[in-house]
This record gives structure tokens, C-alpha cells and sequence, in this order.
């Protein structure tokens, strides 16, 4: 039997991921979205690709939560995207609340499912799906810390003029600005990258994909980022389906790890099919551990903004 995914918001992050999925043959899928016509549109045209992906999985598109019922993955992409001059944090109010009446609607149908939260701010987000599920904190993961170290990876790999799949890098903090990217974390093939480049020119990668977001944005004019955000989404779904027990940089819930309690923030995890199954604490400077500390206490004055 296979899996069932169901994605809730069938935007260009949604609809995207939904293609990746079904490319994949990873699970079935369900594609939400309560504008009538779009998701079933959408899901009509992605399944007709199937055969000649020679793929077997079934896409649904639907405007009922009902379809989403027992799901072993849940993917909240919906909410409203950045625009030009637009920072995250415009976007925190609105978003809280779809996110709020989402989450309410689709843990009840799917008790036993991980969630995957998409929306932005996402850190924010996160924590807000987790509250309102009353799901056990490993099985809700913002997927910011994929995406951050997919960005990170690609301009060092543009840099050096080498294979993207042979750097690697971690990535804490929250998503967005306030990111923290460590230069001793970033390898090719097992290489510091302090090694090959400058410190100087390092620093400046690091800033490019801290602000990658809204130099994205203001190149599109007319939305936002949804390639990469969408590929994130397909590894940790495969990850948990295929229970891959994948290293990735996800917004997992800190009690105590890393001297913070209380919050979603992105730290390398073990992520299969029970969701976050562990978290990863590395030993940090003393200089980390303040870029740690800024970036938590960024996110915490923003959640204090929220009534949930």
C-alpha cells in the first residue's frame, strides 16, 4: 500500500512539490486548496504526466480536508508570499492564522501523520502547526534548513566550479536573515572550504544566501522562490517515507539542546519515518553560540507577538 501525502495549498510550492512527488512515485497525493478548480486542475494535468514518467502513484485534487484524511505526511505550504519590499516578518499575522485553520483541519483527519511546514515566517509556523496539532514535537519539521543548505551549497559549488552534490553544509538558526552558517560546517568532498577560498569570500557566500530569499524575489517581481523550496519539500518526504534516516538542517523543536528551550529552530537532525528522530548537538565556539543565541532570541521576540 503506498503512502499518502497530502499537500495543503496548491500554489507554486505546492503544486511544484506535488510534481516532484509524483515523478518520484514516492506516495499517493492530495492536493488541497480551497480556491475551487485550481488544485483539481492541477492534479488532473501532473497525473497525466504519470505515464510518461512511468510512474503509478494517484494525485487528487480536492477542496474538501475530508480527502486528506489519514495521511502519513502532511505538507502546509499555504499562506501569503513575500513581494517586493516585503520582509518575512510583514507576512507573520497573516500567515499565523491560515496556519492556525489548516493545522485545526488536518490533525484531527491524520492523527498519526508528520507534519511538514512550508509557510513563512516558517520557524514561526512551525511552532504554531505544533501547538495547535498537539502532535509530539519530533513529528512536526519546518523544512527551512534543507532549503538554506541547498542555497548554501549551490553558490559554493558556482564558486569553485565543482559538483553541487560534492559540498556540504549545516545550517542552524532561524530561516531567513537571521540564519547562522558556519564556515567549519561547509566541505567539498570532505574539504574545509577554508581551505579553498578566502575567509573574506566565504563571509560573502554566507551573506548572498542569507538574503537569496528576497534577491529571488525581487528578480520575479511577481511571487517568490518555489523550485527549490519545492525540491526541499520532496527530501523530507522521502526521507520519512522511505524511513532514509537522512542528516538534514531542519526547524526542529529545542528543549534544552543547544542552551534553548521553547522553540523551532533549524539544527541538524535524523529525520525517517517517525519524523525528527533525533537531534544532532554539536559543540559550538563561543562566537557560535552568540550567532546561535542572537538568531533564537530573533525568533522568540517574534513568537511573542503571537496569541496562540
Amino acid at each position: 500500500m503506498k503512502a499518502k501525502v497530502s499537500i495543503i495549498g496548491a500554489g507554486n510550492v505546492g503544486a511544484t512539490a506535488a510534481q516532484l512527488i509524483a515523478y518520484e512515485g514516492i506516495a499517493d497525493i492530495v492536493l488541497f486548496d480551497i480556491i475551487e478548480g485550481m488544485p483539481q486542475g492541477k492534479a488532473l494535468d501532473i497525473m497525466q504526466a504519470c505515464p510518461l514518467w512511468e510512474s503509478s502513484v494517484k494525485v487528487k485534487g480536492t477542496n474538501n480536508y475530508s480527502d486528506t484524511a489519514n495521511s502519513d505526511v502532511v505538507v502546509i505550504t499555504s499562506g501569503l508570499p513575500r513581494k517586493p519590499g516585503m520582509s518575512r516578518d510583514d507576512l507573520l499575522h497573516a500567515n499565523a492564522e491560515i496556519v492556525k485553520s489548516v493545522t485545526s483541519e488536518t490533525s484531527g483527519l491524520s492523527p498519526d501523520s508528520t507534519v511538514i511546514v512550508v509557510s513563512n515566517l516558517m520557524d514561526l509556523m512551525t511552532y504554531i502547526a505544533w501547538k495547535v496539532s498537539g502532535f509530539d514535537p519530533h513529528r512536526v519539521a519546518g523544512m527551512g534548513g534543507v532549503l538554506d543548505s541547498a542555497r548554501l551549497r549551490t553558490f559554493v559549488s558556482m564558486d569553485l566550479g565543482v559538483s553541487p552534490d560534492d559540498v556540504e553544509a549545516i545550517v542552524f538558526g532561524g530561516h531567513g536573515d537571521q540564519m547562522v552558517l558556519l564556515p567549519g560546517l561547509i566541505t567539498v568532498k570532505g574539504i574545509p572550504i577554508t581551505k579553498l577560498i578566502s575567509e573574506k569570500r566565504v563571509d560573502e557566500l554566507i551573506h548572498r544566501t542569507r538574503h537569496v530569499g528576497a534577491e529571488i524575489v525581487s528578480l520575479l517581481k511577481t511571487g517568490s522562490a518555489y523550485y527549490a523550496p519545492a525540491a526541499s519539500v520532496l527530501q523530507m518526504v522521502k526521507a520519512i517515507v522511505h524511513n532514509e534516516k537522512r542528516v538534514l538542517s531542519c526547524s526542529a523543536y529545542l528543549d534544552g539542546e543547544y542552551g534553548t528551550s521553547g522553540l523551532f529552530l533549524g539544527v541538524p537532525v535524523i529525520l525517517g519515518e517517525k519524523g525528527i528522530e533525533k537531534i544532532i548537538e554539536l559543540e559550538l565556539t563561543d562566537e557560535e553560540k552568540a550567532h546561535f543565541n542572537h538568531s533564537a532570541a530573533s525568533v522568540k521576540s517574534l513568537l511573542d507577538k503571537i496569541k496562540i
